[in-house]
C-alpha cells in the first residue's frame, strides 16, 4: 500500500521543519488520535539529526479490527534521519504488534512554495503474512485486515501532524 500526502502551512520553511522536528512533544493537545509521544533518543552527526519516538495512539476501533488488535498495535516507534541541508526526513515506523509483519517507511520532504511550506510524504506499508503469527488459512485475512486499518491511520495521522504544527505555529506567532 502506497502511503501519501501533501499539505501547504503558510509559514516559511525552517520555521515548519524544525517545529515538526523538534516540537513534535509539544504539538500533543493538537493531534486528537495521539495520547503521548515520548522522546526516546536524539542524536546529531554531520548535520543530520537521528531521533527515536515512541508514539501512543488512541481513538475508536474498528469492531472487526478489535477482534485482531490489541492495545500494542495502538504503539509504535518512530525511527526517523532528518537533513536538514535537505530539508528532508527518512523515517521508519516499526509497531509494537506484528513487529515482524510489518514494513512501513518513506521520505517526507519540506519544500518552499509561495510564502508558505508544502509537506510532501511519501511511503509504503507492507504487511507479510506470513510472518503474522496467526495460522495459514487466516494469516491473509488478518494482513488485510491490519493492512486496511494502519493504511487508514497513518495517512490521516500525517495530515492531523501537519495541522498540529499549523495551529502551534498560529498560537505561537501570536
Amino acid at each position: 500500500m502506497i502511503i501519501k500526502s501533501s499539505v501547504y502551512l503558510p509559514f516559511p520553511r525552517s520555521l515548519v521543519y524544525t517545529t515538526y522536528r523538534d516540537q513534535l512533544v509539544d504539538l500533543v493537545p493538537f493531534l486528537p488520535d495521539i495520547r503521548q509521544i515520548e522522546v526516546k533518543s536524539r542524536h546529531e552527526a554531520d548535520g543530520v539529526i537521528h531521533l527515536v519516538n515512541e508514539w501512543h495512539g488512541g481513538g475508536e476501533i474498528p469492531v472487526l479490527a478489535r477482534t485482531i488488535l490489541t492495545q500494542a498495535m495502538l504503539s509504535w516507534t518512530d525511527y526517523a534521519t532528518w537533513n536538514e541541508a535537505e530539508f528532508t526526513t527518512d523515517w521508519r515506523i516499526e509497531p509494537h504488534a506484528f513487529t515482524k509483519a510489518v514494513h512501513c517507511a518513506g521520505k517526507n520532504s519540506f519544500l518552499e512554495e509561495g510564502n508558505g511550506t508544502r509537506i510532501v510524504c511519501l511511503g509504503e506499508l507492507i504487511i507479510d503474512p506470513s510472518k503474522t503469527g496467526v495460522p495459514f488459512f487466516l494469516a491473509d485475512k488478518v494482513a488485510h485486515t491490519v493492512e486496511d486499518f494502519l493504511g487508514k491511520r497513518i495517512e490521516p495521522n500525517f495530515l492531523q501532524i501537519s495541522e498540529g504544527v499549523r495551529h502551534y505555529l498560529e498560537q505561537s506567532t501570536i
